[in-house]
């Protein structure tokens, strides 16, 4: 029996093994999705407190509920590990690793490229390895199967496509969405040959509601950059929007929200105060890193960059502005900033514009807190190490503050307490529109 043929029938009867490489944000849910679909799961990840936990079925992202590690630390079908070389055992290897940008916005597939290496050194026939790290089109190709290869020194005659198979899929996970899961997001497929798109259709589809194959991996490798530059693009037109508007008198919330009683040709974006997550403030950039190997501009992509970026100085800009008409400088100020996550209801930092704004705050001499009951302490993200710990939003920690920043709008905040009992708000999120009559001028909008 070929090596096709063998590994289909082992995702046919559920008994192929998937292997899953970082078991966070992507690979935790996936890893569950894929397990109540049938399958055995094994999951690896490097960070040995994750493993940890998950055997004693403890949930590190709260987003996720209870549900995830409880089912899976009582299965006899899933373990998760920190021992790599253990990737053999598995039949399918799902690869979930950062793909951050370095200190000069390039792309940076270390986690990726690292990982092939660890994959290739256990490579064998009747394999099939899936990237879904988002990168840009061409990787899956012609970095991350190199890379196997050239580590795969035990096995040099393995043949991609008939040996072994290799596909990308991109993760579009939402962390915090209630209308959608894993299971309900269609799943995009493509591999570097069409026997590797087939395979990896069938294990998704063991899982996944609906999956969509394409032509080849570097489809899917730019539909995944699509979606997120289309995001972020129309973020920044909102966001300048929003700037425009704002010397003209008029309240740029209301107009989004007017022009989306048009049942047809536009969708609704929102500004704020920068852009969070782990895919909108960096995924555009791997397209336009890619763009200058061919020679092609991406002036769309790199104009809405500097205005996305541009959004925290704005938002303290307006605050400055705010107290300077109120009498009182930003140096020496005791501000809030309500909100560390990127979004609402979540407790991801990844990204989040809440650093940008405390450290220019900072910068500017005032003395800055923060709140979030998600996040009760921060922790080290790509660009900042605030060491901080969160306050609480009563009453009287509100009027200690000279002004408190709105830069996150979750729900358990009380912005009643906040209108009733604040000198200043800045509000970068809408979030203290019910509360305007009351406020009056203590209300800012940014």
């Amino acid at each position: 029996m070929s090596a096709f043929k063998a590994l289909k029938t082992k995702i046919e009867s559920a008994s192929a093994v998937v292997g899953v490489v970082g078991l966070g944000y992507v690979g935790l849910p996936l890893a569950h999705t894929l397990h109540r679909g049938g399958l055995p799961v094994l999951g690896f990840d490097v960070d040995e407190k994750k493993v940890a936990m998950l055997a004693r079925g403890e949930n590190y992202l709260k987003h996720l509920g209870a549900e995830v590690t409880t089912d899976l630390s009582e299965s006899d079908r899933f373990e998760a590990t920190t021992d790599f070389t253990r990737l053999g055992e598995a039949d399918v290897v799902i690869v979930c690793v950062p793909t951050p940008l370095g200190r000069h916005q390039e792309p940076d597939l270390s986690y990726v490229l690292v990982t092939a290496d660890m994959i290739g050194r256990t490579l064998r026939a009747g394999q099939l390895v899936v990237l879904e790290s988002t990168t840009y089109p061409g990787t899956t190709r012609d970095d991350f199967l190199p890379a196997m290869r050239a580590a795969a020194t035990h096995a040099p005659h393995l043949k991609p496509g008939e040996d072994f198979f290799v596909a990308f899929s991109p993760e579009r996970e939402d962390p915090g969405r209630k209308s959608h899961s894993t299971q309900t997001i269609p799943k995009l497929v493509g591999g570097i040959d069409d026997a590797s798109t087939e395979l990896a259709t069938l294990v998704y589809r063991r899982g996944v509601d609906q999956v969509v194959p394409v032509s080849t991996a570097e489809v899917a490798e730019a539909a995944k950059l699509l979606e997120n530059i289309f995001r972020a693009v129309n973020i920044a037109l909102v966001n300048e929007m929003k700037l425009v508007l704002t010397e003209m008198g008029v309240d740029v919330w209301e107009v989004v929200r007017a022009a989306s009683t048009k049942p047809f040709g536009y969708m609704p974006f929102f500004p704020g105060p920068g852009l969070g997550g782990h895919c909108i403030p960096i995924d555009p950039f791997y397209l336009t890193w890619k763009a200058r190997e061919v020679g092609k501009p991406t002036r769309f992509i790199e104009l809405a960059g500097e205005i996305n970026t541009q959004m925290p100085h704005y938002v303290i800009e307006r605050m400055t502005r705010a107290m300077n008409d109120r009498g009182r400088a930003v140096k020496g100020a005791k501000v809030l900033v309500l909100g560390l996550a990127y979004k609402p209801d979540v407790d991801d930092t990844r990204e989040s514009p809440s650093f940008e704004l405390i450290e220019l705050l900072r910068r500017r001499g005032a003395q800055v807190e923060y709140s979030d009951p998600l996040v009760p302490v921060s922790y080290p993200v790509r660009k900042h190490d605030l060491q901080m710990t969160s306050v609480d939003l009563t009453p009287e920690n509100i009027r200690r503050f000279d002004a408190v920043l709105v830069s996150t709008n979750h729900s358990a905040f009380d912005y009643g307490a906040l209108a009733e009992h604040a000198r200043l708000v800045i509000d970068t999120r809408d979030a203290l529109r019910p509360f305007e009559g009351l406020m009056g001028d203590r209300l800012v909008r940014a």
